[in-house]
């Protein structure tokens, strides 16, 4: 077996250091063995102690520079709870409100089109894959009437970096996008404004905020059309007509997990009460988000409980260059505080988050053993299977379309109809009519399957947003304009867990605390498992897209620059800063690579 090594140190457009290196037969194009790393470390949860937990929802927004807003709302559920405080259903509204702007609608379509989509464009195909530019030159796209490109050569030539229409369009609509979350948020993208239960904006002038807001939904509903239909063609493109569909495929039974989003304003709102009690009805509530909670394990959909989610979270460091903590450190709980027992009792306490204490152990990388910065994030489940699993938008949406919704009663697909938009400006006239959308979730994840999802969710989250934007109308007129609700620390140890969903899946943080002073605190962003490392178990979602891809260039072997796997790795959308929680020390650059 003739054999060739593609190793791409860093992996460009996206959040923090990311490398990959893959063992490839050149007669199959086929890796035969496959290493997703992140290079960097952070300590978060190791400053975090000793703290006051409130001042954990500001903190841990600097985990990254773009979803901050995401690790905010994780860690303000999770103080929530172990404060035992809810905000007032208009509170619960707002959160809800800049969330679906500051961290989802702007950032999906800037993964969409400015991170993830150069490998689209006309400047990357032409080069690596000519044959597929030549077809796009003679291929109609099928939602032309709706988007304005007449081939799909147009859309590649409108996704070029800078000089492209949608590039240019994509920068336009996120401004759109952070303005008008920071009408509720105060600036972006470390919210100023969150606190346990409740936001402290200022609704003085509440009528100013909700039309300042409106305005620039009306735009952005015009956009999600837009998006949509431009992703639908491109997907339809590469999957029918060259042969894309398996590409960068994860798992064929579906192992994910989505944690749920956007609250009901009435049921999150009577959760205020002991931490204990806001424990005990959390599946009462987390059931009426529109985006719903839930984990498939080899494809069925085993649960969509809030509680039995956090009881399955394992995380082990094996291959990670971190210390293992059992034994040397203290074990904070063995069981919620329901009284169930921490991962069912199938696996050592230990290794749950709300035990789990961060020992970082810089180490030589070592293909066999310790490799990468992230930990091992696994699925535990009542039968005692351990498995890894992958988290973002077309998990979310996949756990949303498999149980009753806002968007559908369960059976797989979600139809979401957006109303007449006005004010289109530099888009089509077509995208101003209402519109109805449907996505249909697919046997399983794949890269180009992962790309639509996330399409879909720009138009899921702008639906939401409007459904919001009423529910705070509705609630100003019958003069419910408070907010928020005061807090107290418990003096006693209590425990707080919190879920929600960033535009890269899944973020969960566990707050331990006492007497107002956090005890531990973990923080499991999308990425941290997406890209923990190889195990008995198996390998995590990154290595698994990248094992199950074909290369594609229509190059000799020794030119391959590794095109289809960074479009795998991309469509997860990476955030390493968020994953790995900065080392201090001598840099050593092993080997530099052509990068893209």
């Amino acid at each position: 077996m003739s054999q060739r090594e593609i190793f791409i140190d860093p992996i460009t457009r996206i959040e923090g250091h990311l490398a990959l290196r893959a063992l490839v037969d050149t007669a199959t194009r086929k890796p035969s063995d496959v290493w997703v790393f992140a290079t960097m470390f952070r300590g978060f949860e190791v400053f975090l102690r000793g703290r006051p937990p409130e001042d954990a929802i500001h903190i841990t927004s600097r985990i990254c520079g773009v979803c901050g807003a995401s690790h905010t709302n994780a860690s303000m559920h999770a103080v929530d709870m172990a404060y035992g405080v809810a905000p007032e259903p208009l509170g619960v509204v707002l959160r809800n409100m800049a969330f679906a702007m500051t961290d989802a609608l702007y950032d999906h379509p800037l993964i969409l089109n400015m991170l993830g989509g150069p490998d689209y464009s006309e400047l990357i195909v032409k080069k690596l894959t000519p044959s597929v530019w030549d077809d796009a030159q003679k291929t109609d796209a099928p939602h032309r009437d709706i988007h304005g490109f007449a081939k799909i050569s147009d859309i590649m030539r409108a996704l070029n970096p800078v000089s492209g229409k949608i590039w240019q369009l994509t920068m336009k609509y996120s401004r759109i996008a952070r303005e008008a979350g920071v009408l509720i948020y105060g600036r972006h993208s470390h919210p100023s404004t969150v606190v346990p239960g409740g936001i402290t904006t200022d609704l003085t002038n509440a009528e100013y905020l909700l039309i300042g807001y409106t305005y620039r939904l009306t735009k952005l509903t015009a956009w999600a059309k837009f998006l949509y239909a431009v992703w639908q063609d491109l997907v339809w493109f590469y999957e029918e007509r060259h042969g894309y569909r398996d590409q960068g495929l994860t798992y064929r039974k579906h192992n994910m997990v989505s944690g749920g989003l956007f609250d009901d304003p009435e049921a999150y709102s009577s959760l205020d009460g002991s931490p204990e009690d806001f424990y005990k009805n959390i599946d009462q509530a987390a059931s009426k988000r529109e985006i719903k909670p839930g984990a498939f394990v080899n494809g069925e959909l085993v649960t969509k409980s809030y509680k039995e989610i956090n009881l399955s979270i394992m995380e082990h460091v094996e291959r990670a260059f971190y210390e293992d903590w059992k034994g040397a450190m203290p074990i904070y709980t063995e069981k919620d505080p329901e009284g169930n027992p921490l991962l069912w009792g199938k696996y050592d306490v230990a290794y749950h988050p709300w035990n789990k204490t961060t020992i970082p152990k810089p180490t030589a990388r070592d293909w066999n053993g310790k490799y990468n910065w992230a930990a091992h994030v696994r699925f535990v489940w009542k039968d005692g299977t351990i498995t890894p699993f992958e988290v973002g938008p077309i998990a979310r949406l996949t756990v949303t379309a498999y149980q009753p919704n806002n968007y559908g009663s369960g059976n797989g697909v979600l139809k979401v109809t957006l109303p007449r938009s006005g004010g289109a400006d530099d888009l089509p006239a077509s995208v101003v009519d209402e519109m109805d959308l449907e996505w249909r979730a697919p046997p399983y994840s794949t890269t180009l399957q992962r790309v639509l999802a996330r399409a879909f969710n720009v138009v899921v989250d702008v639906a939401s947003a409007w459904d919001n934007v009423l529910k705070a109308v509705e609630l100003v007129k019958n003069g419910r304009v408070k907010t928020s609700r005061p807090w107290t620390a418990p003096s006693r140890i209590t425990f707080g867990v919190g879920f929600t969903e960033a535009p890269r899946g899944t973020v969960r943080h566990w707050v331990v605390q006492e007497g107002g002073k956090i005890v531990n605190y973990q923080i499991h962003a999308p990425t941290t498992g997406n890209v923990s490392p190889k195990d008995k178990w198996g390998m995590s979602p990154f290595e698994q897209s990248v094992a199950n891809t074909i290369v594609t260039e229509e190059v000799s072997p020794d030119q391959w620059e590794g095109l289809d796997f960074v479009r795998a790795i991309r469509s997860f959308d990476p955030c390493i800063a968020c994953a790995v929680h900065l080392q201090v020390g001598e840099n050593k650059i092993i080997k530099k690579m052509i990068v893209r």
